[in-house]
């Protein structure tokens, strides 16, 4: 049990009616997870109004509700808090109730277009063998230690993340590395927590369906770097033209890397190859298992971490050295046959084309490149032509196919990536709604040596079709069918 008044400090309060000094069983924005004596949050998001759901919460046992308009019919025995901002005030009340784990635990957050999971994965594994106890939320894994937990969302409601940071600082966790999106920024998901480090890796044409313009992509963005604390540091990549637009106003300490420009952490790639890179940070020289530039530069920025958090340089490069590929991004499988096969997340316009320039850079050009990708339903709309112009001018063929249609028409969204194939590129393609069948056809054109890029769904192991999830692994699917042919 938990007395309201002790879960409500730092919260911006308006009005209360009913009695602070009640116990509490548990807090919830969801009416339909509520029970007796919980708090409910009725929060106005993006899709919902929590406020109509305010009688249901109560019918299920609330018996305080924390809103921004207060009912016109007040309940007997109910305790109603009028608060500025509903999703803030569950932040801060979500971190009071776990006891602010964030204020003893060393919290990470990366924020970016692209390297968000990449990064934070590398951390984990990173300071896991420098010896110490982590956490890692990401869009493909909650950790704790060793423990996997479920991971639904790429920066989860603000009770999951707390619910999280108190099981890592009761398992003695010194470090938690956690992903931030845009829509966890824009939505108040990180109201209440203490940032040690927040960093920035890049931002391009994403999420617009969300926020409408790129102004107001960025705007998310920054907003991460604005509220971070003056004992924070706040960490960005310039070679990015936004890079220093989330400095403009932060309180905290500034450091700066790239590969390209003068910066505290300077990276330089002097060897790439498909098996890895011969990279240099800072003037010291080490081999990693990784490759492509968007690699180097995710490494980097885990170099740049752990210097910030006080390990050495030798320390630090011995452990990136030898860190291994995160699942779905860049993994690699050589088949029996010699055809090579590499499977991304890469689902922007950006991301492609890095993993395919990656690629290009590091091939002889003797073989040829199949890329195999489209586009999820019910995200972005405008992306779709402009990657169908850049995987099938930068590959040799391309295989456009369904990626997670979800509630639209796979071949709706094929002709919407189709109308961006330039009229030199148009024999380079073919059209197979089908994704396994894509796969399939790639693998019998391919001869030996070719190389076979599978992009978009990375580390899911399903695909979303009409509200329903089927199982699909694009690197299974691809071995399986690769095992059957002579």
């Amino acid at each position: 049990m938990k007395i309201l008044s002790d879960l409500l400090y730092k919260v911006a309060i308006e009005k209360v009616i009913g009695n602070v000094k009640t116990s509490v069983n548990n807090i919830s924005f969801d009416s339909r997870k509520i029970e007796h004596k919980d708090i409910f949050f009725a929060i106005k998001g993006y899709d919902l109004d929590g406020h109509k759901y305010i009688s249901t919460a109560i019918e299920n046992g609330a018996t305080v509700i924390i809103c921004e308009d207060i009912p016109s019919e007040i309940k007997e025995n109910i305790t109603y808090i009028k608060v500025t901002n509903t999703s803030i005030a569950l932040g801060i009340t979500a971190s009071n109730f776990y006891e602010n784990p964030s204020e003893k635990i060393e919290l990470i957050g990366i924020t970016g277009t692209n390297g968000k999971t990449t990064t934070t994965t590398l951390l984990y594994n990173l300071f896991t063998q420098l010896g110490f106890k982590c956490a890692l939320l990401s869009t493909i894994e909650n950790k704790i230690a060793n423990q996997i937990l479920n991971s639904n969302h790429t920066t989860p409601d603000p009770i999951t993340i707390n619910k999280i940071l108190a099981l890592a600082v009761e398992n003695n966790c010194k470090y938690a590395f956690m992903e931030v999106s845009s829509h966890g920024i824009h939505q108040n998901r990180l109201a209440g927590l203490n940032f040690k480090i927040g960093a920035f890796t890049n931002i391009t044409h994403d999420h617009l369906d969300y926020h409408k313009t790129f102004a107001n992509y960025i705007a998310a963005k920054k907003k991460f770097f604005d509220e971070l604390p003056k004992n924070a540091i706040a960490i960005t990549n310039i070679d990015d033209k936004n890079g220093w637009v989330m400095l403009q106003n932060t309180k905290a300490k500034k450091i700066t890397y790239s590969l390209k420009s003068n910066s505290d952490f300077k990276g330089k790639i002097i060897e790439n190859r498909l098996d890895g890179m011969l990279l240099q940070f800072n003037g010291n020289e080490f081999w990693t298992s990784l490759s492509g530039k968007f690699n180097a530069y995710n490494e980097l920025l885990a170099y740049t971490i752990a210097i910030e958090l006080g390990f050495s340089s030798i320390e630090a490069l011995t452990a990136i050295s030898k860190l291994q590929r995160v699942k779905g991004r860049f993994e690699t499988y050589i088949s029996k046959q010699n055809i090579y096969i590499i499977v991304d997340y890469a689902h922007t316009p950006d991301a492609l084309k890095n993993i395919i320039e990656a690629i290009n850079q590091t091939r002889t050009r003797n073989e040829q490149l199949i890329t195999i990708f489209g586009c999820g339903g019910h995200r972005d709309k405008s992306k779709r032509p402009e990657m169908g112009n850049i995987a099938t001018q930068l590959s040799d063929f391309t295989i456009i196919t369904s990626d997670n249609p979800r509630d639209e028409v796979p071949d709706e969204i094929i002709k919407e990536i189709e109308a961006g194939v330039q009229a030199q590129n148009t024999n380079k393609y073919i059209s197979i709604t089908d994704r396994k069948q894509a796969i399939k056809t790639a693998i019998k054109i391919a001869k030996t040596k070719d190389i076979i890029l599978i992009a978009g769904k990375g580390h899911e192991n399903y695909q979303e079709i009409n509200g329903e999830k089927f199982p699909f692994d694009d690197m299974t699917i691809a071995q399986e069918l690769l095992k059957n042919i002579n």
